[in-house]
């Protein structure tokens, strides 16, 4: 048993949690666009396009490591790589936060749009880097910044829904 087949649950879930509130994303984001006030592009790209991307990377990680790999080696390549390309889309993220202007962003808008999954990305690709060496403790660093991921985008998609039910409702 390769040290990928312990984790084959805990990818099962994750995925299929990630899988089904990126539908749901979906579903909520079409719902808000049909009202009379129409949200902000840039805020959207800013706050709300990164929320589906996270639940993507948990997808997408989860369905490589549930993958029959014979090693670690090639599946935490491109984890590795996934890891990367997610520090610099949250670097974009960052970007489009801070010259979006719908919207002026609070700490835990930082926190949880900036920090949190810059910090997961960073965790992902370096867990990467050591898995061949350390493949219990990168598949932990792998499982670790998915769960982050996960949560970012319950929290963020949680807050980007009253934002519009509550905020843009009274504007209205």
């Amino acid at each position: 048993m390769t040290a990928l087949a312990k984790w084959q649950n805990f990818y099962v879930i994750m995925g299929s949690s990630a899988g089904a509130l990126m539908g749901l994303q979906f579903v909520v984001l079409s719902l808000i666009a049909d009202r009379p006030k129409r949200p902000n592009a840039e805020a959207g790209h800013a706050f709300a396009t990164p929320t589906v991307v996270h639940f993507g990377a948990v997808l997408g990680l989860s369905a490589l490591l549930c993958a029959p790999w014979d090693g670690i080696g090639a599946a935490a390549a491109i984890w590795g790589g996934g890891g990367v390309l997610g520090i610099i889309y949250s670097i974009i993220v960052i970007r489009r936060m801070r010259q979006q202007t719908a919207y002026k962003p609070e700490f835990e808008d930082w926190l949880f749009h900036a920090l949190l999954p810059f910090a997961a990305y960073i965790a992902l690709a370096v867990s990467a880097y050591g898995a061949r060496s350390y493949s219990r403790e990168a598949l932990f660093g792998a499982g670790g910044a998915a769960l982050v991921l996960l949560f970012v985008g319950i929290h963020n998609a949680w807050d980007a829904v009253t934002y519009h039910v509550f905020v843009n409702q009274q504007k209205s």
